[in-house]
């Protein structure tokens, strides 16, 4: 059949990541294991982008390649019937060979919501991110201004983290809030790992009072992981919509994440 791409929801919450590690229980491997079955043959999945043990993604993109002869209906329905209720197939398209999950997405885009009261969640609860203190997001957003364009994020990756260069493109930083609810909107070319979260932690200090607005713009300069705020918690993260040259006629899947 050829080269398949596919969008893939998932809740993060009981997954050792996306990547797959023996022994552990992995978005890729379940995934792996349904469209095997449907195909009658081995499946491989490359995805757009890794996810942490814990993190969501409203529409992560992959691509895989059968020889199986299906339906799109019928890998649709099948994979979706074979996968635990904490994965979901969104669509799937037959596309062209030199389509890559990874290497020819232009940007991929994430939210992270944070429950800001002084009580913790229960309804929602491994679902989004927790903080007893007031945040003031005006304040926020003003902190986070500096840290868009092209950069060295050191001072944002993970120590374990594998790229080859710490030079990312930061396209945009939204920040929103509805009544306790908070959300942190991040576009960027690629990203490193806990970038996103590295960033929210280093903005909720200065949300809270605890930094100056200057600060993130100083740790950035510094590019030393040990300067900037704690890391915040994976589950208030959500993979919301990679993005892809038009020519590939992929649908415009992108989620829209709200609780309230």
């Amino acid at each position: 059949m050829g080269r398949i791409a596919a969008g893939v929801e998932y809740d993060g919450s009981g997954f050792a990541g996306w990547q797959y590690q023996n022994g552990q229980r992995t978005v890729q491997d379940s995934l792996q294991a349904a469209l095997s079955s449907i195909a009658n043959h081995p499946v491989g999945v490359i995805t757009a982008g890794r996810t942490d043990a814990g993190v969501h993604a409203a529409c992560q993109v992959v691509h895989f390649d059968v020889d199986a002869d299906r339906k799109p209906y019928q890998w649709l329905r099948g994979t979706n019937t074979l996968l635990p209720d904490d994965i979901s197939l969104l669509w799937l398209k037959e596309t062209a060979e030199d389509f890559h999950a990874r290497f020819t997405a232009i940007n991929r885009s994430y939210r992270y919501i944070v429950l800001n009261r002084t009580t913790p969640p229960a309804l929602h609860r491994g679902k989004v991110g927790w903080y007893r203190r007031s945040l003031d997001e005006v304040t926020m957003r003003a902190a986070c201004a500096p840290l868009i364009g092209v950069h060295d994020f050191s001072s944002f990756r993970a120590s374990g983290c594998q790229a080859k260069s710490p030079v990312r493109n930061l396209e945009r930083i939204s920040i929103g809030r509805y009544a306790n609810w908070i959300w942190f909107d991040m576009v960027a070319n690629a990203f490193l790992q806990h970038m996103v979260r590295n960033i929210v932690g280093t903005l909720i200090a200065v949300g809270a009072g605890e930094r100056s607005v200057q600060w993130p713009e100083e740790v950035l300069g510094a590019r030393d992981r040990r300067l900037a705020g704690v890391t915040a918690p994976p589950d208030g993260l959500y993979l919301t919509s990679i993005s892809y040259p038009e020519r590939y006629r992929l649908p415009a899947d992108v989620a829209e994440i709200r609780y309230w």
